[in-house]
């Protein structure tokens, strides 16, 4: 019988501890940037913010959109002409020649090292077909992954549009979103490349403007600067140290650099990576039809505080077993949600393990053995 008492008093007594918690562990902490966010990659919390949903101006971190759409196209080992039209596109430049040819992995090293206009609008004409077709991507794109409260209008991110702006944390969920890409992730992350000249015996040699990377900030792993005269000073970085992967993002910053640095500081020496759900066996269940039956493919893992990790509540939610089910169970049987302060942080499917697969595996692995003795190998080495 169920103490009515406990599922009353319980749940008031969590409900005054998680009141006491403080949800920020640094209250006085402050960026000169307009618009700031600290995210955590893996899980995508967000752990500092300052008018991260304000819609900005966001000069050439819009290129982050422009590499990764180049980098999915899979077109990366074809070779782009380059037109007029992006040859004198104004702004910072690659130095491009009309009707060169140069393969657009290449382009998308210049658009990220060097910030070049001139590779964004030729990888735009090459991916998209045109400028308007690349733009179209651009924004579907957005929607696509999350980005609620932006809008493309060019691929390279100057101001010949009034309504081509984005937000810090829409910046943080599409840089959280290239970082998956591995060809993104390197790109974004090399200090120097080498393309070959069209004209020249010597190549091409293009070091990156991030200053975090080169030369500041020895756990940065890559990002983006980006300049206007109206945007102003703009900013996205990752870093990473003790498997704690950080996004960082400023929109009008005028002291960027140091912004970034004390965000990851901060990120850094606060929170943790925390193992809160295993892989494999779940031993919570004890139904007899799923009891050591059931299990998740992945581990989960969350950046908390020290005196956060007490706020997690796990919930394993089983399908109701099916006669029919005796012969052939289903492959996924339910779900664990995972709270964290009472907000629900992830979602996994539980996996039954099927008994006829353990007996095949089970099956071959003991003709194997027998093959092997057979044959003279002993099965120890």
């Amino acid at each position: 019988m169920i103490n009515m008492k406990k599922l009353i008093i319980f749940p008031l007594i969590a409900a005054i501890f998680i009141a006491f918690i403080p949800q920020r562990a640094y209250a006085s902490f402050s960026v000169s940037a307009h618009s700031a966010i600290l995210m955590e990659q893996s899980s995508g919390r967000v752990l500092y913010d300052k008018n991260a949903n304000k819609p900005m101006r966001i000069a050439s971190i819009t290129k982050i959109m422009t590499a990764i759409l180049a980098i999915e196209s899979g077109k990366m080992d074809e070779w782009v002409k380059v037109s007029e039209k992006a040859v004198h596109t104004e702004g910072s430049s690659i130095y491009l020649f009309p009707g060169e040819k140069i393969k657009l992995e290449d382009l998308v090293y210049g658009l990220m090292l060097r910030s070049g206009n001139d590779a964004a609008v030729a990888i735009a004409e090459h991916v998209g077909g045109s400028l308007d077709g690349f733009v179209y991507l651009m924004n579907q794109k957005a929607e696509e992954i999350g980005m609620n409260n932006t809008h493309f209008a060019n691929p390279h991110g100057l101001d010949d549009h009034e309504n081509h702006l984005s937000t810090a944390y829409d910046m943080a969920v599409l840089t959280r979103y290239a970082m998956n890409n591995e060809v993104y992730e390197k790109i974004s992350g090399t200090k120097v490349h080498k393309a070959p000249h069209p004209t020249e015996k010597w190549d091409r040699k293009w070091k990156n403007k991030n200053r975090l990377l080169t030369e500041l900030y020895r756990y940065t792993t890559g990002g983006k600067t980006g300049y206007t005269k109206r945007a102003k000073r703009t900013l996205v970085t990752t870093a990473e140290k003790d498997e704690l992967k950080l996004i960082a993002v400023t929109l009008n910053g005028p002291d960027d650099w140091n912004d970034h640095i004390q965000m990851y500081e901060t990120g850094f020496n606060t929170y943790r990576l925390t193992e809160v759900l295993p892989k494999g066996n779940i031993p919570q269940v004890k139904d007899q039809f799923y009891k050591k039956k059931v299990y998740v493919e992945h581990s989960f893992d969350y950046p908390v505080t020290p005196k956060e990790k007490k706020l997690f509540r796990i919930e394993y939610k089983l399908m109701k077993p099916d006669k029919e089910w005796k012969e052939n169970p289903p492959e996924i049987v339910g779900q664990v949600i995972v709270y964290f302060d009472d907000k629900q942080v992830r979602r996994m499917p539980i996996y039954y393990k099927h008994a006829d697969n353990e007996d095949k595996q089970s099956f071959f692995e003991r003709f194997r053995k027998i093959f092997l003795v057979m044959i003279g190998v002993k099965i120890d080495g």
